[in-house]
């Protein structure tokens, strides 16, 4: 009989679609790097200090299975994670869009399914947790907007009034007028804002609360994964500099963003395009003279990041032995062939290892239905382009 786990992992890898499981069964690559990123998951754990990197690669050489193997190392580790791709509707230089959506994939450990709001709904207003997190948010934010939200949330008994300003905590922010309603209602009392909060502002104040509520539940960090960051090369100039800025909170984060390990995966060949092509160090001159930090340092961290190098002989064997094992459990036969007649039957499915991958299942399915294979032809598709969209109004 097939075993389900094996058959579910094969046909990821078949259609080439990143997955968590398979990133928890194939995390031997690369094990120079994985031993850097584990020492800095033990530090934030132990030390609760943040800090973030950038690793780049070649399309379809492993970036993406790299975060998921991530994923399933810090939820070993008990920490929450958060796993996003960029996009157009989920630009790096809207902070909030990226708040939003990072909240909406937020994993607490060994969970199969994102969310957590099922844990604020546990804490009474009295709780030791409930207490903290408002003296957090009244003394040590920028704004004071989420001690009057949190305050509000814990203590109203209207569902309608629970289920916006949950919406709030999730990123679809209430705007001030209702909340100062809701508060007055509640307490009696009015709303004094020690700076009126804006979004556009003010969102970090919302990944310092969260990042503070994660360790406060007992939870050892919040680790952020930021995927198809060159996306980034496709924004108008100006907004490409506004997204470096923001890339900054998460790679030289301040000390109020509590226990966060943050990692953005980027094409080996946006130095090239974008950061030299477009010419980003003269952007930032013209556009911010006077303020040039920190956008300069994430633009030199860009360039000196370490770059995911291709597997060796022996890590692609074993890489295709696994296939093998679960190609056999897959389908219940067992493939009797040599490792290096794998490997060899992957030669034609060129350089990326996305594509030997899958000319390595295209062979073991022709043995398993025919007895013998030909040979395996995987076409290489899909490189980057980083052509602009239309500008904003301010970048022309």
């Amino acid at each position: 009989m097939y075993d389900k786990e094996a058959r579910h992992i094969i046909e990821a890898l078949r259609s080439g679609i990143p997955s968590r499981a398979v990133g928890q069964y194939f995390s031997e690559a690369r094990p120079r790097m994985m031993k850097e990123i584990s020492a800095r998951l033990d530090m934030v754990c132990n030390e609760g200090k943040s800090n973030g990197m950038v690793v780049c690669g070649k399309y379809g050489e492993g970036k993406t299975h790299l975060l998921n193997t991530v994923f399933n190392l810090a939820h070993s580790n008990h920490m929450v994670v958060s796993l996003l791709s960029l996009s157009k509707e989920t630009p790096m230089d809207k902070l909030y869009l990226i708040y939003q959506k990072i909240i909406q994939n937020t994993y607490l450990p060994m969970r199969q399914q994102p969310g957590f709001m099922h844990e604020l709904e546990k804490l009474s207003a009295n709780s030791p947790i409930a207490n903290e997190m408002q003296l957090y948010a009244a003394k040590q934010l920028e704004t004071d907007k989420l001690y009057y939200l949190f305050r509000s949330y814990l203590n109203t008994e209207d569902s309608d009034e629970k289920f916006l300003l949950q919406a709030d905590l999730e990123g679809d922010f209430v705007a001030n007028a209702p909340l100062k309603k809701i508060y007055r209602r509640i307490f009696n009392q009015p709303v004094k804002y020690n700076v009126n909060f804006t979004k556009t502002k003010h969102c970090g104040d919302y990944f310092s609360f969260m990042s503070h509520l994660f360790t406060q539940m007992g939870y050892h960090g919040w680790v952020i994964l930021i995927d198809e960051t060159e996306l980034m090369g496709r924004l108008g100039k100006k907004a490409r500099l506004n997204a470096y800025r923001n890339m900054a909170r998460f790679l030289l984060p301040e000390p109020s963003l509590e226990a966060v390990f943050s990692i953005f995966a980027l094409s080996a060949s946006y130095v090239e395009d974008v950061i030299e092509g477009k010419r980003e160090h003269e952007n930032l001159e013209a556009v911010y003279p006077e303020e040039p930090e920190p956008i300069r340092t994430v633009l030199d961290l860009l360039v000196k990041s370490p770059q995911l190098a291709p597997l060796t002989k022996e890590e692609i064997q074993q890489v295709l032995y696994k296939i093998q094992e679960f190609h056999g459990k897959a389908y219940a036969w067992t493939p009797n062939l040599s490792p290096a007649t794998l490997l060899g039957a992957t030669q034609s499915g060129g350089y990326l290892l996305r594509t030997k991958i899958r000319a390595a299942i295209e062979f073991l399915d022709q043995l398993y239905q025919y007895g013998k294979a030909g040979k395996t032809v995987i076409n290489e598709l899909g490189e980057e382009t980083f052509t602009e969209d239309v500008p904003l109004l301010e970048d022309v």
